[in-house]
């Protein structure tokens, strides 16, 4: 069964939040889009599925590579979202196919597939062992399977910063270890279980550490739209005084990070990849 609380979780206001920072998010994590763009070569007219595709960069960018006969399919839990990813392939003239639906149970036809593909996508399945199977039936034998995910939250100080800064003022959800969210995959060798258990063969883990940034006057708007953070900054039960308070000592703890104009940090990451 469909996963509930991530069904609210990424309909609500987590899912808009996520499209009002569609811009943000995209010059974020665009060397992670392009190293998944670049395991393709160009011109091939593959069957591509994007896992947890968002807003649709990387499906987008698979269009744009892709040959006239590849067919690229992104599916997402959040209509949200989806829903942008529609609008920005018509304005693109890109013809990619958007789903809503959650991978996990989504009947893709049997060996259709020659690529999957995911950006950070793959780590909000209450059942992972049951969604890598289902995705490993949708793929054609020696069918290709590479996904980006999170390492641990030890070796990604960015992401945990804006938690550790708003601690004494907000009540935060812990993080709850190998449970569905951003560093679900850090431990490799659960992760192996995992695609093991879903069929998937020639497993690899490997460590990928790419360089990211965002705008310096942009991160505000990181900061007040999203993570555990940005949810309760956008709880109108919160306080103005305690939000101004936060908002402050939160921007205040990313000046390590800061470098002129810009704010970077290093994405600490596993690169999946698996075949059928």
């Amino acid at each position: 069964m469909t996963d509930t609380s991530q069904h609210a979780l990424w309909n609500g206001p987590a899912g808009e939040a996520w499209v009002d920072a569609q811009r943000l998010l995209d010059q974020m994590f665009a060397p992670l889009a392009d190293h998944l763009l670049a395991a393709i070569p160009p011109g091939d007219d593959l069957r591509v599925l994007d896992v947890g595709c968002g807003t649709g960069a990387v499906a987008l960018g698979m269009a744009g590579r892709l040959g006239p006969e590849a067919h690229v399919t992104g599916v997402d839990i959040s209509a949200p979202m989806i829903a942008l990813a529609r609008v920005r392939a018509q304005r693109a003239g890109l013809a990619v196919e958007f789903i809503v639906a959650d991978a996990q149970q989504h009947a893709f036809a049997r060996g259709s597939l020659d690529r999957i593909v995911s950006r950070f996508g793959v780590m909000f399945f209450d059942d992972p062992a049951q969604a890598f199977g289902q995705l490993q039936r949708a793929a054609r034998r020696g069918g290709v399977l590479q996904a980006l995910a999170w390492r641990g939250a030890d070796e990604n100080a960015f992401m945990s910063t804006a938690e550790r800064a708003a601690a004494p003022w907000l009540t935060l959800p812990p993080r709850q270890p190998g449970a569905p969210g951003q560093f679900a995959f850090a431990d490799q060798a659960r992760v192996e279980q995992i695609l093991g258990d879903g069929g998937w063969e020639d497993i690899e883990l490997l460590p990928l550490d790419v360089v990211c940034r965002i705008d310096r006057a942009d991160l505000a708007t990181y900061v007040s739209l999203l993570g555990p953070v940005g949810s309760a900054l956008r709880n109108n039960d919160l306080a103005a005084d305690v939000r101004t308070k936060v908002l402050e000592e939160v921007l205040h703890a990313f000046e390590p990070f800061v470098d002129g104009d810009s704010v970077t940090f290093t994405a600490a990451c596993w690169d999946v990849r698996a075949r059928a």
